[in-house]
């Protein structure tokens, strides 16, 4: 008989042995996509340019389904398709109406300074012609 204390049969479950299965973490590398609907929503209300902002508006609308059903890939390819879209709506809503005000200024420069120096050549075509008619 044993009687040396504590007795192994009498300690309670937990045991300082490793467990044979380690827990393993899964970590899913699918990362959701952006759908940019609101950045859709706001180029098809405001800068809307040819068009691009509804055409952004309808693959947000096409990714987002495909997120909900599932499919991650279509969802990233139609997210994609809709950034794109959505950058170019609004760099031709932006860009180009500021590249046509700078053209008009400095076309209404440029046609300022022409005016000018057509009237300081006829008006000293005026004057020599006047001085001419007083000899």
């Amino acid at each position: 008989m044993d009687t040396s204390y504590p007795r192994e049969d009498y300690l309670p479950m937990t045991s300082h042995k490793r467990d044979p299965s380690p827990t393993v973490i899964t970590i899913s590398s699918a990362v959701v996509p952006r759908d940019h609907l609101i950045w859709s929503v706001f180029n098809t209300l405001y800068m809307n340019f040819c068009c691009l902002g509804f055409v952004a508006l309808a693959f947000s609308v096409k990714a987002r389904d495909q997120k909900v059903a599932g499919d991650v890939e279509a969802a990233r390819h139609f997210s994609s398709k809709a950034r794109c879209y959505n950058i170019l709506a609004t760099v031709g809503s932006l860009v180009l109406p500021l590249l046509l005000t700078a053209l008009i200024i400095t076309g209404v420069i440029h046609l300022s300074k022409l005016a000018q120096e057509s009237i300081d050549f006829f008006s000293y075509q005026l004057s020599t012609s006047d001085d001419d008619d007083d000899k």
